[in-house]
């Protein structure tokens, strides 16, 4: 054992001092954000403006083309559709969708989306896939090009999404107003809330809110270049315009794995506009793109190789360090995880072992054992600091995610960092393994998919358009009408509920509503139409428990209807129930009494 006490000693001092180093580096953007929070200047180095509801909606409708490359995204991709186009509040927009000749499943459901939605267009990349996220947005391009030939049209923005966003609705409308000054806009990205025991999910949400509460505003207001987070994305179309021309026609580099990187790279040497909307809260919720996360410790660790693979290795091996301070600085925030995150491992390994032999020893016995046993090891100033230094950053976490996420959840911050360490420093070393061998093989990287889900409708009604303003904007409430209406209406009932019973709606101007914000199609169902094989493909038990009735099959398909949202344990039971796939429509109650006494 003295051999390995001697060894760990030796080690102690220089990763206290790396430590320290990085301590530092992070304090100092601890203090630039404190000082710009108390100067004002964040707002006055390019953060964004924050405009009254009428200015956004006074700024003209820039037409926007929404880019969503695909992968094998068969199971999330029309849910996301049925979502966001229901949830947007912006008019002047289409969807084009990029997909692989060889992803079958994909195509068909984003052809499906195509015969639902107007708005959706797909796009076939000419190759086999995966090949890179970056290629796929090429060829989305290309086919936007394309549709504009023939439509006679212009794209004035285009923005990015993936297949498991959550788009707010209102982004577009701040991507639109931004556009007239700005090149590049970046709307937050957030992780949904998640509960405190998902450590790897949790893990993104301490990570996303700390990022995106300090290092983006810092980032604009040191003059640092801007990445893109990939997703919530907003570009001019002349600045795309300016990559193809300083990139032969290539706007995103194919062989880069985190091409959003690389972009806001390439548009700050450009010398366009960039700027961070910084998260603000709107009726309660973050003026930001959610998603939910990977949650299984290997799906993590993958999309992380992926990460540390683009933004730490290609963008060394294209860029080097850049041109001036700036850059050199920000190429190396970007960059020290290479030397960090193994460090991490190695820090709580060591800890490990000193903690073994603490216990082994007999320390434990008293209760000061275990504080004369760090007490000893922390007489060297450096090793103070570090302490120092360590605990100030897991405040500074805590901190950012109690904003976003409340302070329940935040107390789970000390346990996740250790569970972020480990994946943070396996990412790492699973990202070093995989580029040396595919720059020894001279093999091309490849997309690293991550797999994704969506949440279920219900868990979706806070990302919704709230049903009071889509009753205001299609004429069935005035405005004074429903302010009277939330006023006076019983904390126990819902909007809908309460205007049915005070008689001011029918059930079906409310229920037609719902069918527009959840876009879902409503229905009126003829008892006596509701007949034959359909209302027997459901078992009868089921239908009752889960308040829905079939009423019509298609091949492959099968039609219910009912009155309420279906939750996560409603959609599992009904896919329990039948191997055909669930379409949903709205009724109101009483059309489902009148059906299930007939069907009885």
């Amino acid at each position: 054992m003295g051999f390995i006490d001697s060894w760990v000693a030796a080690c102690l001092m220089p990763l206290a001092v790396w430590v320290l180093a990085s301590g530092l580096d992070d304090l100092v953007l601890d203090v630039a954000w404190l000082w710009g929070w108390l100067r004002g200047r964040l707002r006055r180095a390019g953060h964004a403006a924050w405009p009254d509801r009428a200015a956004l909606e006074g700024a003209p409708e820039k037409r926007m083309a929404l880019f969503v490359p695909l992968w094998r995204e068969d199971g999330v991709i029309g849910r996301m559709l049925e979502h966001n186009l229901a949830a947007i509040d912006y008019s002047s927009y289409d969807v084009f969708i990029g997909a692989y000749p060889n992803d079958r499943a994909t195509l068909e459901a984003v052809q499906e989306a195509e015969r639902r939605f107007e708005r959706v267009h797909l796009v076939v990349c000419p190759n086999d896939g995966p090949t890179s996220k970056a290629d796929c947005l090429n060829w989305i391009y290309q086919g936007m090009l394309l549709f504009e030939e023939e439509q006679r049209t212009r794209f004035e923005v285009i923005l990015l999404h993936d297949a498991e966003d959550l788009v707010h609705p209102e982004s577009l409308r701040w991507v639109n107003y931004l556009a007239d000054t700005h090149d590049m806009i970046q709307i937050p990205v957030l992780p949904l809330p998640s509960p405190w025991w998902r450590f790897t999910h949790g893990v993104y949400c301490d990570e996303f809110a700390e990022f995106q509460s300090r290092d983006m505003p810092v980032r604009r207001m040191l003059g640092g270049f801007m990445p893109s987070s990939g997703v919530g994305t907003g570009y001019s179309r002349r600045a795309l315009e300016r990559l193809a021309a300083a990139a032969s026609g290539c706007i995103f580099a194919p062989d880069c794995l985190t091409e959003d990187y690389e972009v806001g790279l390439r548009l700050r040497n450009l010398g366009c506009r960039q700027v961070f909307v910084p998260i603000r809260f709107l009726n309660g919720n973050p003026l930001a793109t959610r998603e939910l996360f990977p949650e299984t410790f290997e799906s993590a660790l993958r999309q992380r190789t992926r990460w540390v693979i683009g933004i730490a290795l290609q963008a060394w091996q294209k860029h080097g360090w850049g041109r001036g301070f700036l850059e050199h600085y920000w190429f190396w925030r970007d960059r020290k995880g290479l030397v960090g995150n193994p460090v991490g491992l190695l820090l709580n390994l060591l800890f490990l072992y000193g903690l073994l032999t603490w216990l082994r020893s007999g320390l434990w016995a008293t209760p000061w054992g275990l504080a004369e046993g760090v007490a000893s090891l922390s007489m060297n100033w450096v090793l103070d600091v570090t302490l120092l230094l360590m605990l100030w950053r897991l405040g500074v976490r805590a901190g950012c995610a109690t904003r976003v996420y409340g302070w329940r959840f935040a107390l789970g911050a000390p346990l996740r960092v250790v569970w972020a360490t480990w994946l943070n420093g396996l990412a790492t070393v699973s990202a070093l393994a995989r580029y040396l061998e595919a720059r020894l093989d001279r093999q091309s990287l490849v997309w690293l998919k991550t797999a994704h889900r969506y949440p279920s409708r219900a868990a979706l009604m806070n990302h919704k358009r709230r049903l009071g303003e889509i009753l205001v904007g299609c004429g069935r409430l005035r405005e004074q009408e429903l302010e009277t209406a939330l006023s006076s209406k019983p904390p126990e009932l819902r909007l809908g509920e309460h205007l049915v019973t005070t008689g001011r709606l029918s059930a079906e101007d409310v229920y037609e509503a719902l069918g527009r914000q959840q876009n879902l199609p409503f229905e009126r169902l003829d008892p006596a139409g509701v007949r034959g094989w359909a209302p027997a493909a459901l078992p009868a038990s089921v239908a009752r428990r889960c308040r829905v009735v079939a009423f019509t099959i298609e091949p492959g398909r099968l039609y219910v209807a009912g009155p309420e949202l279906p939750s996560e344990d409603v959609e599992r039971e009904l896919r329990l129930a039948t191997g055909l796939e669930i379409r949903y429509h709205l009724i109101t109650p009483a059309n489902l009494e009148a059906l299930s006494r007939v069907l009885a």
